[in-house]
């Protein structure tokens, strides 16, 4: 009997050893900082590294050509899971395992500031150059037919033709912006008709002018500024198809245009197609981080919070000692030390 217990101990010894020593393949994608250069470097990547360190499992990374392939892999059973920037959501959950959470993250919107238009180009628009000329030469016309009226009735109109050019035009600019000059009231009655319809004209001239700065400056606040999912209804907005937050803005039934994968939806981005990411905020920061002279802006609200997870296939034996392994990384400072790498804080 004593025999029979060594060697069943033994046998289990061995098989352990074995389970040990198997390796792991682990799908991924191309999602920096999470996953990059084929699935060789990356916070994911490198954390994976340390989690098969302590299982004492040698990893190998498999990179798929897009997020849903790598999932549908790890529903399969091709692969023994798969990492990267997977948000563990309900739907995912139903047909598949995960692993605790590995990173909280959550969407944000990525807007191109260089569509942002300067107040002053809202303002010196054609419209305002004509109304600002036309206002010009009709008060050089009323100041002349005023010099008509006035010329032989007080001193400062008492001037030839080429004289009163400008005199007259000022006078009627200042009627219209003052109310005129004191000493300067016209004397002939239609001079003094004249300058009765100049001041009751000059309030919807005034009211022109403050209504058209009024107008440029909502147009570019509404244009410009973007704090919220409300604000890109004047926006071209983008994400990749199949995402969480391609989902999220389907529930919310914001129009946008979907893309295959994370590289197409930057491309459509960088080349003006669309000027406005709705995407995972980590991977939207890295991208601004790695391209400074860019001048887009990330919003910094977060609209909908997000867990990352190592996805399993349904019922995978790995789930437990993942977990535990990625608990030990916590503890022990190897988990935060990674964070401080890849993210700054």
């Amino acid at each position: 009997m004593a025999r029979v217990l060594i060697w069943a101990l033994v046998i289990c010894t061995a098989l352990v050893k074995t389970v040990a020593a198997q390796g792991l393949t682990i799908a991924t994608v191309e999602r920096p900082p999470f996953s990059m250069q084929g699935g060789t470097t990356g916070f994911s990547i490198e954390l994976m590294q340390a989690m098969a360190d302590e299982l004492g499992r040698e990893v190998t990374f498999q990179e798929m050509d897009g997020f849903g392939a790598m999932l549908e892999a790890v529903e399969t059973g091709a692969v023994d899971g798969a990492i990267a920037n997977i948000s563990i959501t309900a739907a995912r959950e139903a047909v598949m395992d995960f692993t605790l959470p590995v990173f909280e993250s959550g969407l944000q919107i990525m807007v191109d500031g260089g569509s942002r238009v300067p107040l002053w180009r809202q303002l010196l628009t054609w419209q305002v150059a004509a109304y600002v000329l036309l206002a010009l030469g009709v008060l050089w016309a009323i100041g002349m037919v005023m010099w008509l009226f006035e010329r032989h009735k007080q001193p400062y109109f008492d001037r030839t033709l080429k004289e009163a050019v400008f005199p007259a035009f000022w006078w009627a600019l200042n009627l219209l912006v003052n109310g005129g000059f004191e000493e300067r009231q016209p004397r002939s009655a239609p001079g003094r008709v004249l300058a009765t319809m100049m001041v009751f004209a000059s309030l919807f001239v005034v009211s022109l002018f403050v209504a058209q700065i009024t107008a440029a400056i909502t147009v570019n606040r509404l244009t410009s500024n973007v704090s919220g999912l409300n604000d890109l209804d004047t926006r071209r907005v983008g994400s990749v198809n199949g995402s969480t937050a391609s989902v999220f803005l389907d529930n919310r039934s914001v129009a946008h245009l979907g893309y295959s994968g994370l590289a197409d939806m930057l491309d459509a981005f960088e080349s003006g197609e669309i000027n406005a990411v709705v995407f995972d905020g980590p991977i939207l920061s890295y991208y601004l981080s790695e391209r400074r002279d860019t001048s887009a802006y990330l919003v910094e609200t977060v609209f909908r919070k997000e867990d990352y997870g190592i996805a399993l296939s349904s019922g995978s034996a790995l789930r437990e000692p993942l977990n535990q392994a990625l608990l030990k990384l916590r503890e022990d400072g190897r988990y935060a030390a990674l964070v401080r790498k890849w993210f700054g804080g």
